[in-house]
């Protein structure tokens, strides 16, 4: 894949992310849905456009149970962390978790940064933090756990796509084996069912665009970087959200958030410059 193309497909399955959060939020926060039936409906719908386009390929399901629980592990820690969890402290907890089991696990693997790749990755998350610190709060221990949770269970789904295979074929499966856990989720849930037009087409559209096609993108994407860049390219996402708010949710633009916004992309560009060889 060329580096023309491989940009391309990040930089949609980022914005594909911000916009899962930006449906999140809106859905979570207006109380027109609950956390369990958004997480059923999300993963529904992505189920059904990922099998119908399976099908138009003609290609087999694949996928397996363990990714399949990392991301309904991830969907479900989400949105229940979200009832409570202020959005900017949220992503900051949400991000962090993702970037360090990346980071941890390709350092593991072998893995090396040079200097310069080191300060590009906290040069982003600095930017991160300015970006999100003056929302933040002391967040309640349950809340933040769970977004913690969340964050590893991303963080392993996005390791396990770098060797997924066909990436329709395999996000297909993982949402198709992760329904199951999210309709007996809802049904503990069902003494707190909230369902409303709108927040069912909120769950919907993350499922079926912003996630199942989103993920595909980032599967596609997956193999051709190392789990290091893969977790600092992440970091954009909170950046893209804001800026997303900004234009549809009528947020204001602060100097702030230009600046954080400037470090962070500046950041992964240094993250994601020539890698060091791998040790042994």
């Amino acid at each position: 894949m060329s580096r023309v193309s491989l940009a391309v497909l990040v930089t949609l399955a980022m914005v594909a992310f911000a916009g899962n959060s930006l449906l999140c939020r809106v859905a979570l926060r207006e109380n027109a849905i609950d956390a369990a039936s958004f997480t059923a409906i999300r993963i529904g719908s992505g189920a059904l456009v990922l099998w119908l386009a399976c099908r138009r390929r003609r290609i087999a399901i694949a996928g397996n149970w363990f990714s399949a629980g990392a991301l309904f592990v991830y969907a479900a820690a989400f949105s229940l962390a979200y009832i409570s969890l202020p959005a900017g402290t949220g992503a900051l907890l949400l991000f962090a978790a993702v970037q360090t089991t990346m980071i941890v696990a390709g350092l593991r693997g072998g893995e090396r940064l040079r200097a310069a790749q080191w300060f590009g990755v906290i040069f982003a998350l600095t930017g991160l933090v300015l970006l999100l610190l003056p929302g933040i709060a002391a967040p309640a221990f349950l809340s933040a756990t769970l977004m913690l949770v969340a964050g590893v269970g991303w963080g392993i789904y996005s390791l396990r796509g770098k060797v997924a295979g066909d990436p329709i074929a395999a996000t297909a499966g993982n949402f198709i084996r992760a329904l199951p856990l999210a309709v007996v989720f809802a049904a503990i849930s069902y003494r707190s069912i909230v369902t409303t037009p709108a927040g069912i087409a909120f769950a919907a559209m993350s499922g079926a665009i912003t996630s199942g096609l989103g993920y595909v993108l980032w599967y596609a994407t997956l193999p051709y970087l190392r789990a290091t860049s893969a977790a600092t390219v992440q970091l954009s996402a909170p950046v893209i959200a804001a800026l997303g708010g900004v234009l549809l949710l009528g947020e204001s633009l602060t100097v702030r958030m230009i600046f954080a916004s400037i470090a962070v992309l500046g950041g992964i560009a240094l993250a994601i410059s020539k890698p060091a060889r791998p040790s042994g």
